[in-house]
C-alpha cells in the first residue's frame, strides 16, 4: 500500500500498461487525470526504484528516455483486473474507462494471462504491439464507447 496507494501511482501503470505510453511527454499529454510533471518525474522514479518499471535511452534521442513495464509491473494486472472490476460496479466512472475494466474482467483467466503475455512481448521483450491481441480489443472498445 506504501508503494501503490497514493493517488497517481496506479494512474501511472495503467498508462504505460493500457495506453502503451513509454515516454515522459505521452505520458503528460495524454493524462486524463491531468498530472503534473513534478508529479510525474517523482512517479516515475517511485516506480522506477521500486523495480516496476526499466528506464531506458530512447534511440536516437539524447535526453529521451522510455519507460517499460518490469515483470513485477506484469504480475499487478489480476489485481489492476479486480480493481477495475469493483470500481465499474461501484463507482460512478465513464463508459470507455469502464468497458475495459469490464472486458478484462468477464474474460476471466484466459484472457488476463493472454493480456499478460502480450505485455511481456511489448515491455520485456521489446516486440512490436500486435494488432490482434488483446490491447487492440480493448483500445476498440474504448473507442467504440467513446
Amino acid at each position: 500500500m506504501e508503494l501503490l496507494g497514493d493517488r497517481w501511482s496506479f494512474i501511472v501503470l495503467r498508462d504505460v500498461m493500457f495506453g502503451g505510453r513509454t515516454g515522459f511527454r505521452e505520458l503528460v499529454n495524454h493524462s486524463l487525470e491531468g498530472i503534473a510533471t513534478n508529479v510525474l518525474a517523482s512517479r516515475l522514479a517511485k516506480l522506477t526504484d521500486a523495480g516496476l518499471l526499466t528506464r531506458e535511452p530512447r534511440p536516437g534521442h539524447r535526453q529521451k528516455v522510455d519507460y517499460f513495464l518490469t515483470e513485477a509491473a506484469i504480475q499487478l494486472v489480476p489485481l489492476i483486473v479486480e480493481l477495475g472490476d469493483w470500481g465499474s460496479r461501484w463507482l460512478p466512472t465513464t463508459p470507455e474507462l469502464a468497458v475495459r475494466a469490464r472486458l478484462l474482467a468477464d474474460g476471466g483467466p484466459e484472457v488476463r494471462d493472454r493480456f499478460m503475455d502480450e505485455l511481456r512481448s511489448i515491455h520485456l521483450r521489446r516486440e512490436p504491439r500486435p494488432d490482434d491481441g488483446v490491447l487492440a480489443e480493448l483500445d476498440a472498445a474504448y473507442r467504440a464507447a467513446s
